[in-house]
Formats: C-alpha cells, structure tokens, sequence
C-alpha cells in the first residue's frame, strides 16, 4: 500500500510523493480491453461497510455484462477490491483510494492478471466515487499532488519588472515587462519640469500595465497566496503606497525586499534572499536548495564525504557509511535481481531502465555460477525502492528532489545522484 500522510512537521516525505506520483502515471498510462478497471474513491467518513455493500451490490450488476472476459474481469476486480476493503475496521483519517483491474500484458487477451493498487491519499478526498471503466480514475489523485501554496515573486524598478512564482519544489519566470520611461536625465531643449512631467505620466502608464498583467498571472491564473516584492530603490515601495495593485493582492505582500536587479534576475535574488530571511522555510524548493548547497559544498572540499553516481552511492549505502543521499525524481535506474532457484544464489545488477531488456536477455541465458542451473528467476526494481530501503536500514536520509529546477540540473550533471558520507571509507 502506498501511505502519503504528512510527516509530523507538515511536510510531505519526499520519497512518498516521488512513489505516489510514479504510481499514478504508470496507471494513467494502462488501457483495459473492457470497461474492466476500477475505481474507488472513499472520503474520510465514509463507513467501510458501506461501500462493501456497494461494491456487492455493483458485482451482482455486473453479471448482466454480456463479454464473459469481461464480466469475469469485473467481478473478480471488485471481490478483490472488497477484501482489501475488510483489512480496514474504519476509514482512514485521509480516506482511501483503490485502482483495482485486469491489467493488459504482453501475453496477450485473456491472459491478464488482476492488481491491486490501495492508497491512503496525502489530502482529504473530498469525493465519493466507484467508476467501472477502460482507465483508472485518476484526475482526483492528481490534483491532490498540486502544491495549494502559490508564492507570487514581483521585482520591480522604472527599468523592468520580472514575474515568478514558486509553488512546491519549482519555481519559474512567468513574464517580464519593460517600462520604456526615459532615465532621469532630460534631453536638450527640454524644460526640467515637462521632462519630469512627461516621465511621471510614462510611469503611470508603466505601473498601471505591471498591475494590469500582475492581475492576470497572480490571480487568474495561478491564484497565488503570497507575494514577495522586492527591487532596487524605492520604486517597490511607491508602487505598493500607490495602491497600484489589486486590492486582494495588494493584503498579500508578505514581504517587501531590497535588491540589486530587477526582471527576470531579480525574481532569482528575491528568491535567495526570502530563503536567507526565513520567508520561505516552508517551501520545498527552499529545503533543495539548502541540500544541494550542502552537498556541492561537500564535494568541493577535498575531504572525499562528498560522492556521486548510482554504483558509488549505491556500495556507500550498503556499507553503511552514507549519511544524506540526494537523487532526482527522473532518474531512470533499476537494480535487477537474479535468483537461481535450484541453489538460491543471487546476481544484482544496477542499469538504466533502456538496458533492462538486453541485461535480462544475458543473464536469463547463461547458467547459474554457483550450481549451473538455468532457472533463473529475474526480479526488477525501482532504484529509488531499492534506495528507501538501504537508507532505512542504515539510518541514512534519503531526499527526493525535482530535476526540473537549477538545483536538479546540477545533480543530473554529476549523474542524477549524490551522497554525503558520514567518513571517508578505509
């Protein structure tokens, strides 16, 4: 079962979203035959004997089903789904989520084996469902992974104005808008005062235009929660003292922040000084900064605790001398297993998820080297399970981070993978 509750600190394990969310693409991607695959959303106080009654109510229905593949597909679906239901006395505190079906493989129609997939979801669900169809329900899970807390970053000056937001573990430059007001220093033949005239009416304009696309971005599109102004002078505070902004958006600043830049770098600057300030401590992208920092920092220093790439880290986790490994949600690594079943001799190998189908190929065709028997039994794994349960093991922190940030693009160079030792090995 896949259990996404929130640690006790409110922050969301990474190493769970990083598996609920691989989950649910994988079973976004599966199509049935039939309308053979189940869905069942359970909110939090919904009895656990109410939806058995459901589901058996739904499996004598389904006996009406004139395919036999798939009427059998369904029933057994939803006999599954109901002794799932039995290991529970109540609804969890979150509810509960079960994807349960026939699940089409290559051996062809009528060959597929029913799978069961229950999950107490990180969010209270707010829906009660039983859909009965060709795909998995799983738009309601999706939205669930979206991070609610929506920061709006605007860096403004008379120059130009970046904006950004931060949600979750990723943060990005929406827009930038120059301003097209001349410097304060007037062309010949013109008086000081219809200079100075003309480029107040030119910053009216400007600012008018940076509320007006503000609007647009914070409100309609990302509905942000906070925002943080910042930029160089005092252009932030006029344009705040002005009113120039939305009313909603002008009773969420949370903060206002002198910077050296303004546009698409100052939206940066704002970000790293929030973070310095303590503005935004809880904010995903925040932590995974403070981590790579950590460790690039690490690597740098010459010591030798700092290492990267999946066999080193790998070999540092299960000699039990890895303190903090760090690896990127798209790292497409599988640790494949290799067990004779004659003498229980086992053979691992860690390869990218391209190479699976040749290393089995060569290994399910050659000979046990213990006892050289050629019944070889293959079992494959996510390398980040095969991480999780190392680290659990050995006491070391495992960290899930996004590639999609500056932050990811530094671990992919050095192979999507890194650890910080607890001392350098003998």
């Amino acid at each position: 079962m896949v259990n996404n509750n929130n640690n006790g600190d409110g922050k969301w394990d990474s190493v769970k979203r990083y598996k609920l969310t691989k989950m649910i693409n994988e079973l976004s991607s599966i199509s049935g035959h039939g309308t053979e695959l189940v869905t069942v959303y359970i909110p939090p106080r919904r009895p656990i004997f109410d939806v058995i009654a459901q589901l058996r109510n739904e499996s004598g229905t389904a006996s009406n089903i004139k395919s036999d593949l798939t009427r059998t597909h369904v029933q057994d679906a939803l006999s599954r789904t109901i002794e799932q239901l039995k290991l529970f006395k109540e609804t969890p505190e979150n509810g509960l989520v079960i994807f349960c079906g026939a699940i089409p493989n290559d051996k062809g129609i009528g060959k597929e084996k029913i799978e069961i997939y229950p999950v107490i979801p990180p969010k209270p669900i707010q829906i009660s469902l039983y859909r009965c169809d060709d795909h998995f329900w799983t738009d309601h899970l999706k939205e669930m992974m979206k991070d609610d807390k929506v920061i709006g970053i605007l860096s403004i000056d008379t120059q130009e104005t970046g904006i950004g937001i931060l949600t979750g573990d990723r943060w990005e430059v929406v827009d930038t808008i120059t301003s097209g007001v001349a410097g304060k220093h007037r062309q010949g033949g013109q008086s000081a005062r219809r200079f100075e005239r003309l480029r107040e009416n030119e910053l009216n304009e400007y600012y008018h235009r940076v509320a007006d696309h503000v609007k647009k971005v914070f409100i309609d599109q990302y509905n942000v929660k906070g925002i943080i102004l910042g930029g160089p002078g005092p252009t932030k505070e006029n344009f705040l003292k002005e009113e120039y902004l939305d009313y909603r958006l002008q009773k969420s600043v949370i903060a206002t922040i002198d910077s050296s830049y303004s546009g698409e770098e100052g939206v940066r600057e704002l970000i790293e000084k929030a973070q310095k300030d303590g503005i935004l401590q809880e904010y995903r992208v925040m932590e995974e900064k403070q981590l790579v920092k950590k460790f690039m920092s690490e690597v740098h220093s010459g010591r030798g605790l700092g290492i990267y790439g999946v066999h080193d880290v790998v070999r540092a986790l299960e000699g039990g001398v890895a303190d903090l490994v760090i690896v990127t949600d798209d790292i497409s690594h599988v640790r494949l297993e290799f067990k004779c079943k004659a003498c229980k001799n086992v053979q691992t190998k860690i390869v990218e998820r391209a190479q699976v189908i040749a290393t089995k190929q060569e290994y399910l065709t050659k000979p046990c080297p213990s006892c050289h028997a050629t019944d070889i039994e293959p079992v494959e794994k996510d390398i980040v399970d095969y991480l999780n349960e190392l680290a659990t093991m050995t006491g070391a922190r495992l960290e899930v981070i996004s590639s999609k940030t500056e932050e990811g693009s530094q671990l992919a160079s050095l192979g999507k993978i890194g650890a910080i030792l607890r001392y350098k090995p003998m």
